[in-house]
C-alpha cells in the first residue's frame, strides 16, 4: 500500500498521487471507504490509475460513480474502460449523453482532421445524468452540481463546502478552456458561468487542468472582461455575437467615405 496525499480533506487529485502528469486532472473524493472520480482521462491511463486507487487501499467495489464533467475526449476517453473495470455508474449533463454514448469524435474533439488528430472515442453508456442543484452524497460529504456552460454546453462544476471543483471553467493563468463551435462554446453562458463562480463564496478552485489554485476575484474580472471583448471579434467566428466593424463598414459604404 502507499500512503495517501489528499490536497484537501477527503480530495486526492491523481496526477498530484501519482507524482507525474498522466493527463487531465482527476479528483478522487471519499468519505470512510466510499468514493467516486471526477473525470477519468484518457483511456491509455486508466489501468495505471485503478491501480493507483488500488494501492491507496480504496476498496473498488466501494466506487460510488463516475462522472464526466463534460464530452470531451482528453477527459472522458477512458470512461467505458473505467466502467468496465469499476463495475461503477456513469454520470454526465444530459446534453453530453449523446456524444458520450455514440462516441461522437467531432463532438468530443477525438477527430480534428485539419491538425492530423484522429483518436478512438469509445462510446460509453450513461447511467444517470445530472442537473445543476443536484446533490450528491459521498459518506457524509455533500456536493452540489452547477451546471457552468461556455467551454461546453455541458460542462459541469461541483461545490462541496468551500472548494469548487470547476472543469475548464478557468485555470490559474486566467485562461480558459477552448472556446469553439463545433462542441457547444458558447460566450454569453461562459461570461455568466464565470460570473457564478465570481460571486460565491468558494475559497479554492479545483480546474480540470493545472495547478489547483485560490478563488481570485481580480484574476476573475480580467477574465470576465477578455471574454467580453470576445463578444465583438471575428477572432471567435459563429461564437462572437456581432462584428462593429462590419456596421461601420456598411456605414461607410452608404456615405460613400473613402480610405483615409
Amino acid at each position: 500500500m502507499i500512503a495517501r496525499k489528499p490536497i484537501f480533506p477527503g480530495v486526492i487529485e491523481i496526477n498530484f498521487q501519482a507524482g507525474e502528469l498522466l493527463g487531465c486532472n482527476v479528483y478522487l473524493v471519499f468519505d470512510q471507504s466510499e468514493w467516486m472520480l471526477i473525470d477519468i482521462g484518457f483511456d491509455e491511463t486508466v489501468e495505471e490509475i485503478v491501480e493507483l486507487v488500488r494501492q491507496m487501499d480504496f476498496p473498488l467495489g466501494k466506487c460510488k460513480m463516475l462522472i464526466g464533467t463534460h464530452a470531451d475526449v482528453d477527459h472522458v476517453q477512458g470512461l467505458a474502460k473505467a466502467k468496465q473495470l469499476l463495475k461503477a455508474p456513469v454520470y454526465a449533463h444530459k446534453r453530453a449523453v449523446q456524444p458520450l454514448e455514440s462516441g461522437d469524435k467531432l463532438r468530443t474533439f477525438a477527430e480534428i482532421e485539419a491538425q492530423n488528430i484522429h483518436m478512438e472515442m469509445p462510446p460509453v453508456k450513461i447511467d444517470h445524468t445530472l442537473e445543476d442543484g443536484d446533490k450528491i452524497k459521498i459518506g457524509a460529504k455533500e456536493l452540489e452540481v452547477w451546471l457552468t456552460p461556455g467551454h461546453t454546453d455541458s460542462q459541469l462544476s461541483f461545490r462541496m463546502g468551500d472548494i469548487l471543483f470547476s472543469g475548464d471553467n478557468i485555470y490559474r493563468d486566467g485562461c480558459v478552456g477552448a472556446i469553439d463551435a463545433h462542441h457547444g462554446s458558447d460566450i454569453p453562458a461562459f461570461i455568466k458561468s464565470l460570473e457564478r463562480i465570481r460571486a460565491s463564496d468558494v475559497k479554492w478552485l479545483c480546474p480540470s487542468h493545472g495547478p489547483v489554485f485560490r478563488k481570485d476575484n481580480g484574476l476573475l474580472d480580467k477574465t470576465i472582461a477578455r471574454l467580453n471583448s470576445y463578444l465583438h471579434m471575428a477572432d471567435w467566428g459563429t461564437c462572437a455575437t456581432d462584428w462593429p466593424l462590419m456596421d461601420e463598414w456598411e456605414d461607410e459604404i452608404a456615405s460613400g467615405k473613402r480610405p483615409t
